[in-house]
């Protein structure tokens, strides 16, 4: 052992002389890491001599040293996967293992070392399934007199050695009945034998939730099964195909509140919509389930049926693994191919490898697009009343100063029911009702329920911004907050008469119905708060995307409201302008807008240089700048904030008809009519007494 040291310190000169002329390059000694996961495997001669061998054990180590703790000389530079043998009188000793690292840090270990020529005595055996790995058995043993001990697990498989009191583990490949022998041996010759018939267990039920589903638009999603979204009304999640025959069923699994589909040896199993109601899925990229199965069910078929009056269905399969959630997406374009139209889908069908032999979960049915506007916080939200919603920290996420308790959300109740109303107009209000949770800074007394105090008692008018993108909700207005008043960008609050104009939280939307919000309130000091919907996920009337209407007048202008008396669109000039025709004005839930053109639009001389035709789309106006809007449904108006952003035709705008690209106004606001869901006039008055009309329709 020491010739390989040696030939090591050589190796570690030699380099070190190679590099004298770059003096960066042992930078890496300095990154090493002390020892961890340090531990000794002892191993006694059952031959009354009390010989016993000593493995140490333990990661990032160049050499240990062994102490053996009976005043014997310790050995020094035991090299990596070298033992040492050492011979003991009876006793309990404590040997102490030293473990050097290549920088020179080094962990110590303390472990006791039990040597007696008496058999083992007070032979402990505890035997338990894993509560989380399906058919592992864990093992513990302890007894007096005692060093090692050796496992027959009764399945054939090789015989296993530990050190006395810690777990061994061992999978089974089948569930069953087996004769489990444990074997305690000191330093004697006899050992003490324990036997137990023991029933080892299979995991078949999930222990853990889905994953969490992303928010998303409504009009993105069309959910048969999920509790993140809305589900197709009406549903029947067993309609019985004559499975029940094949001793096949079903049943609504519920997991500490969270329920999910259990298909029971499933057979071809499936969902039917209800009577006379079918969903069109041409529009969406994806259907998405996620399964869970024990190892029974190797592969699930997913049929889609179309048409109640001519059924025709199309399966995919997919691999499953076992004892986890499978997330399956599968391309829509995977039934189109195979000839399926999606237009009127009614039912799904399930067939299961091996067929009616094993247990399916299946939860978050959905089919879906990608997201065509922004993930939307609009709506109104209220803490979550349980443990933990409420949380203080010296780091993100964290609880360490304080987590408020069940039993003070409930002494909280005035608190747990304020609201936080994000308005899809991007307005934003504190709901407080007659009372909330008032602390000693705002009242001058004891923390306890009380009427709001001002300015955090959503008496002042506020707006919000949402950046999906960066994760943040920006507040604007002197008291509007979220969760807590105190909590703000500079610090916590003492008085309410320092309360700022505005607060920027971070914020993680987990999935359509739960955001956590945090904020860093001064320097290494993390509020975070868990919030929940309350009630449905509100949508702006005017969200989607919009376009002038291929008919005639839908493009016109005059000297009065409405008048189309200098011109009106002809059926002619629709079908010359087919490029505008064809462009999209999208409001997002979120409170974005864009123009969305194309290749080209319908370019005017003011803007090219040449004559009115069809071209390729001219800055600002070609939707390449960020845009906001603001609709106000009492007044009846839109208004588009970011320069370029336009209805109908650019160069209309509030003072009046442009001639140069240039001159673009960072904001318009046009005067709008909901004629209904799917219609809306628009006017704007463009300069003094020309009024622009246009025609829009939803996509």
């Amino acid at each position: 052992m020491k010739t390989i040291k040696y030939v090591f310190s050589l190796c570690l000169v030699a380099l070190m002389i190679f590099s004298c002329e770059e003096e960066d390059n042992l930078d890496f000694v300095d990154t090493v890491n002390a020892p961890t996961n340090l531990s000794l495997l002892t191993e006694i001669t059952q031959d009354n001599t009390g010989l016993v061998k000593i493995t140490p054990l333990g990661e990032g180590v160049t050499t240990y040293s062994l102490d053996f703790g009976d005043g014997s000389d310790a050995v020094a530079e035991i090299a990596p996967g070298s033992y040492v043998e050492h011979i003991y009188a009876e006793g309990t000793y404590e040997a102490t293992l030293t473990a050097k690292a290549l920088n020179g840090d080094i962990a110590t270990l303390t472990q006791s070392i039990v040597v007696s020529f008496q058999a083992p005595q007070n032979l402990v055996v505890t035997i338990e399934n894993d509560p989380g790995i399906s058919k592992q058995v864990n093992i513990t043993a302890t007894a007096d007199f005692a060093m090692t001990n050796q496992i027959n697990f009764g399945d054939g498989s090789e015989l296993v050695s530990g050190n006395i009191g810690e777990t061994i583990s061992h999978i089974y490949d089948d569930p069953g009945t087996y004769t489990i022998t444990v074997v305690a041996m000191g330093g004697a010759i006899e050992t003490t034998t324990y036997t137990e018939d023991f029933e080892v267990t299979a995991i078949v039920q999930p222990l853990t939730s889905a994953p969490a589903q992303p928010a998303r638009a409504e009009s993105d999603v069309i959910s048969i099964f999920s509790s993140a979204y809305n589900d197709v009304a009406g549903t029947n999640y067993f309609p019985d195909w004559g499975q029940g025959s094949q001793g096949s069923s079903w049943a609504m699994f519920d997991l500490n509140g969270d329920q999910m589909l259990q298909y029971i040896n499933l057979s071809y199993q499936g969902i039917a919509l209800a009577d006379g109601t079918t969903v069109d899925v041409s529009g969406m990229e994806f259907l998405h389930l996620d399964v869970w199965t024990a190892d029974v069910v190797t592969d699930i078929e997913v049929s889609l049926i179309n048409n109640p009056a001519g059924a025709s269905e199309v399966p995919v399969t997919r691999p499953l693994t076992a004892d986890a959630w499978t997330t399956i997406e599968i391309p829509i374009a995977e039934y189109v191919d195979q000839g399926l139209s999606v237009n009127e889908i009614f039912q799904l069908k399930f067939v299961g490898t091996p067929w009616a032999a094993g247990t399916v979960f299946i939860d978050n049915i959905y089919f879906y697009k990608e997201a065509t506007a922004t993930p939307t916080i609009a709506g109104t939200w209220k803490m979550s009343p349980v443990a933990g919603s409420l949380a203080v920290g010296p780091s993100p996420g964290s609880g360490e100063w304080f987590s408020i308790s069940d039993a003070q959300v409930a002494e909280r109740a005035c608190y747990y029911d304020d609201t936080y109303v994000f308005g899809t107009d991007g307005s934003f209000s504190n709901v407080l009702g007659a009372d909330t949770w008032i602390e000693g800074w705002q009242s001058g007394s004891g923390d306890a329920c009380g009427a709001p105090i001002a300015p955090h008692d959503g008496s002042n008018a506020a707006t919000y911004s949402y950046n999906e993108t960066a994760g943040t909700v920006t507040l604007n207005g002197i008291g509007a907050y979220i969760a807590l008043p105190k909590a703000n960008n500079a610090g916590e609050l003492s008085n309410p008469a320092d309360a700022p104009s505005s607060i920027t939280y971070n914020v993680t939307l987990e999935d359509a119905n739960n955001m956590t919000v945090m904020i860093e309130a001064g320097s290494g000091v993390f509020w975070t708060f868990k919030l929940v919907r309350d009630g449905d996920v509100p949508m702006s009337p005017l969200a989607g995307s919009w376009s002038i209407a291929p008919e005639a007048g839908s493009l016109a202008v005059g000297p009065s409201a409405g008048s189309g008396e200098w011109f009106s669109i002809s059926d002619a000039q629709v079908a010359e302008r087919a490029c505008f025709y064809n462009d999209e004005y999208v409001f997002g839930n979120d409170g974005s807008f864009s123009n969305v053109l194309g290749a080209d639009t319908w370019i005017e001389g003011w803007q090219s240089g040449s004559g009115d035709a069809c071209g390729a789309p001219i800055a600002p106006h070609d939707g390449s700048n960020a845009a906001t809007f603001a609709y106000d449904e009492t007044a009846g108006t839109i208004t588009l904030n970011g320069t370029g952003a336009y209805l109908g035709i650019p160069k209309a705008n509030n003072a009046g008809e442009l001639s140069n690209p240039a001159d673009a106004p960072s904001s318009i606001t046009y005067n709008v009519t909901l004629i209904d869901n799917n219609t809306i006039t628009v006017e704007i008055e463009a300069g003094s007494g020309v009024f622009w009309t246009y025609k829009l329709i939803k996509n």
